[in-house]
């Protein structure tokens, strides 16, 4: 008999937690269970389980942003679990009432690899753990069209930004970076072990390839697309 999933449970209404775990099947195996973004982090760090069910609206708890792991203070709910536990090989199944298109992109974006909705099934649920974990995506069927059409519209927002991107050299992709963080000129000379003046040049270059006038102006740039 193959061994059982191993599985923690995040949401904040502890009966929901018991209900879902006596209606799983014996297949899967809840081996630790949190109510808070912060100790859902410290129990999946602490548990490493195959696949966590995640409830997308939760509270911060003691500790986020400090301890809670990259990307804790900075995002809000199931986001902040998965960006906090991004150091694990746990795969994230999102379990909610919300069936809101921006709570399913959100959450996607983060790293889960499926969201369904909480009018499933155990074995619905069950069914879901197991193809998650196997590496599959995993969708409540009203969901499904709206994730494709959101991912397909992401898809073209990529390929816009890698066709301005081929506009710069392998070093002005190199200095457009610092620059658009704020580094100093010497700052990022000493970075990229290049002159001042190199500096200077690279930074010129890429403002007229990319038809801007300022350094606030590629910082509000490589913001919107997600290059700091």
């Amino acid at each position: 008999m193959a061994e059982a999933l191993r599985v923690v449970i995040v949401d904040d209404h502890s009966i929901f937690r018991s209900g879902l775990r006596a209606d799983l099947d014996p297949s899967v195996d809840v081996v630790g269970e949190a109510a808070d973004v912060a100790s859902a982090i410290a129990v999946i760090a602490e548990t490493a389980p195959d696949v966590v069910l995640l409830d997308v609206h939760l509270p911060a708890g003691a500790g986020a942003g400090a301890g809670g792991g990259a990307g804790a203070a900075e995002a809000a709910g199931g986001e902040a679990v998965i960006r906090g536990a991004a150091v694990t090989a746990s795969r994230f199944l999102a379990l909610s009432v919300s069936d809101a298109a921006e709570d399913v992109v959100r959450v996607i974006r983060a790293g889960a690899r499926g969201y369904i909705t909480k009018g499933s099934s155990g074995a619905e649920v069950s069914r879901a753990v197991h193809a998650v974990a196997g590496g599959d995506a995993v969708f409540s069927p009203r969901l499904a069209g709206f994730v494709l059409d959101a991912f397909g519209a992401v898809a073209g927002e990529t390929a816009a930004v890698d066709d301005e991107l081929d506009r710069l050299s392998a070093r002005e992709q190199e200095v457009m970076r610092l620059i658009a963080r704020g580094y100093a000129y010497k700052e990022v000379a000493s970075e990229l072990y290049i002159s001042i003046k190199t500096v200077e040049t690279h930074v010129s270059s890429v403002l007229r390839k990319l038809q801007l006038s300022s350094r606030h102006e590629l910082t509000v740039w490589a913001s919107e697309r997600r290059l700091l």
